[in-house]
């Protein structure tokens, strides 16, 4: 029963959050559970706002399916393993002393994903999906940032639903009821007890997140990855404060004299690092802010200009008589001519030798360029005389017909 009051102005104002009447649902032998439904549900809404986001910045058609593919089953695995090793105890015993149960690491709608382990290797296959479309990797960060920080929003509430995941003890009007049933619940309270909804905290300050990145992107328009540094000190700093509430069981790691729960110091760690990051990139490299989302080889491509495809020539050319061959082109502008394929390719050496043979063995050329003059008879020199024929310049003596002749045929 939902404790409320509020006597001043004789209303009924709900006092604490209910615990969740139902945490998923049946289909035959498959359980359908509210967890994965929210983690889902963030997906989803994720990949919706990058898409939006990734289209404005005139990214290629469908590379958001392509980068999605790797980087999706990537972030579930990375954030699965990030919890396992974080939170050791319940996979592999106290002190890894392996009384622990494997099988409960695939069992991901029993709840853990660190998100740092999902945005890490999430990133590693957004690489990958970015190397294959072509695309830089940090200008997708800069447009998936929001909706990263959205799915995070919407993910939390798989807690809620888990009952998992919360803070201490409260007597705030928010405060969340936990069944006393759930395993979840902690021994050393008592059953009405209410606890700081710290999923709520959270998918709260994501929310605010959201809005906030996409505002200042519109103002600043944040390139080279900057935006996806900022949503990380935006994230780190809520998570610091929040983690600091919450009472479930965690890896405590002493650093300078000062024992916190891991989670803690990695959010300290990679808001320094971040923001240290966003620093570099904004006065190291200032006035360098490209538009383009496409890779240098792959722009460079598209433009015409040297790349994979042209052979490195920088001609422009594919080298293959197709759309953008501006040698095969002007061959078949010429009238008469065959349509062959022109090549590029320089003759070997020993083609030019054989080349230089033949033109040594064979009779003079018969035309007008290769023609060379030969030295009148002796006995045209003897006599003084000449034939009209010999008269004329010896390298344009031609038959009737047209055709080029030899001095020793025209005499």
């Amino acid at each position: 029963m939902l404790p409320a009051a509020a006597a001043s102005t004789g209303m009924l104002l709900p006092t604490s959050i209910p615990s969740p009447a139902w945490s998923g649902f049946s289909i035959g032998p498959v359980t359908v559970h509210a967890y994965a439904l929210c983690i889902l549900a963030g997906i989803i809404a994720a990949v919706v706002l990058t898409n939006v986001r990734w289209r404005r910045r005139h990214a290629p058609e469908g590379s958001i399916w392509d980068i999605a593919i790797w980087a999706i089953p990537f972030g579930i695995i990375g954030g699965r393993l990030y919890h396992v090793f974080s939170s050791p105890d319940n996979y592999f015993g106290p002190g890894y002393n392996g009384h622990g149960d494997l099988w409960l690491i695939p069992q991901i709608w029993r709840g853990g994903l660190g998100i740092w382990g999902a945005v890490l290797l999430g990133a590693v296959g957004a690489w990958i999906g970015c190397r294959r479309s072509g695309v830089k990797l940090t200008a997708f960060l800069d447009a998936a940032a929001p909706g990263v920080l959205l799915a995070q929003a919407l993910g939390r509430w798989g807690n809620y639903f888990n009952q998992e995941l919360f803070g201490g003890p409260t007597t705030l009007p928010w405060g969340l009821q936990i069944d006393p049933a759930s395993p979840n619940f902690p021994p050393a309270y008592v059953p009405d007890t209410l606890f700081h909804p710290t999923f709520l905290y959270e998918s709260l300050w994501d929310l605010a997140g959201v809005v906030l990145l996409l505002l200042l992107d519109r103002r600043f328009h944040f390139r080279r990855g900057r935006l996806f540094w900022l949503y990380a000190m935006y994230y780190t700093l809520g998570r610091g404060w929040i983690e600091l509430l919450r009472i479930d069981d965690a890896e405590q790691l002493t650093v300078f004299g000062v024992t916190a729960r891991l989670n803690v110091w990695t959010s300290v760690l990679v808001f320094l690092v971040s923001a240290l990051v966003f620093v570099l990139l904004t006065f190291l490299r200032r006035g360098r802010t490209g538009e383009s989302v496409l890779l240098r080889e792959k722009a460079a491509d598209d433009d015409g200009g040297p790349g994979p495809r042209d052979g490195g020539r920088g001609d422009g050319r594919r080298g293959d008589g197709g759309p953008g061959d501006g040698t095969a082109a002007a061959d078949r502008s010429r009238p008469g001519e065959d349509e062959t394929e022109v090549t590029s390719q320089a003759p070997t050496e020993s083609e030019t030798a054989a080349e230089r043979r033949a033109e040594i063995s064979s009779p003079v050329s018969e035309t007008a360029e290769s023609r060379v003059p030969e030295l009148p008879s002796a006995d045209v020199r003897r006599s003084g005389r000449r034939s009209a024929a010999a008269a004329a310049p010896l390298w344009d003596v031609q038959n009737a017909d047209g055709g080029a002749k030899s001095v020793s045929d025209a005499g």
